[in-house]
């Protein structure tokens, strides 16, 4: 059974940090990308930054560039996204999905091409 277990949302005051995390399993990990996707109160889902399982390229946002940081673990099967200087434009649902790709990422996928997906954890930046 394929799985993605996003957790590591929760309230946090503008400025601080917060660490998500996106547990994979049923699937060659290897061969696939991972994306992170937002979706706030109100607004469609939007892709926030993904990374290659297979070479560690990654992509960003140009509203997360140079505050959030996305890594694997490919021992453990899961993605980390560390978010720092949280704004509260930042508030919503994210989400973790995987596409099947080994090529170098150099975007982020359309929403529709992504094979699986997590169920969301909130994250939630108070002024």
């Amino acid at each position: 059974e394929v799985q993605l277990q996003a957790s590591g949302g929760g309230l946090v005051q503008a400025g601080g940090s917060l660490r998500l995390s996106c547990a994979a399993s049923g699937f060659t990990f290897d061969d696939y990308a991972i994306g992170w996707f937002r979706q706030a109160p109100g607004k469609e889902r939007e892709g926030v930054s993904c990374i290659s399982s297979s070479d560690g390229s990654t992509y960003y946002a140009d509203s997360v560039k140079g505050r959030f940081t996305i890594s694997s673990d490919n021992a453990k099967n899961t993605v980390y996204l560390q978010m720092n200087s949280l704004k509260p434009e930042d508030t919503a649902v994210y989400y973790c999905a995987a596409v099947h790709t080994i090529v170098v990422v150099t975007t982020l996928w359309q929403q529709y091409e992504y094979d699986y997906w997590g169920q969301g954890t909130l994250v939630t930046v108070s002024s």
